[in-house]
């Protein structure tokens, strides 16, 4: 069921284009989760995928041997919370 919702979610943001950030400068915030219910590469590259397409974040990197993922983003557009968020919603558990 999981699986299926992740799959959904990586069709739906497929159809969409990638929000573009303003060009002031603003100030970039790097944080690195462990992520439980990566299982092979298409979870982690899914992961980057929907969260570079969330207004603020800068990118994405995810590695699935490790279980990681590290991300960039901008404080003042999104919050950690909502980052979590955001991957609990692909069925993942960001701590």
């Amino acid at each position: 069921m999981i699986r299926r919702r992740f799959i959904q979610m990586m069709t739906f943001a497929g159809a969409g284009g990638v929000a573009a950030l303003s060009a002031v400068a603003a100030e970039k915030k790097t944080v690195t989760y462990h992520v439980k219910g990566f299982y092979c590469v298409t979870c982690a590259v899914g992961v980057d995928a929907l969260l570079e397409r969330q207004k603020g974040v800068v990118k994405s990197q995810s590695d699935y041997k490790a279980a990681t993922t590290t991300i960039t983003f901008r404080p003042e557009l999104v919050s950690e919370d909502q980052l979590k968020a955001s991957i609990a919603e692909m069925g993942f558990h960001a701590e």
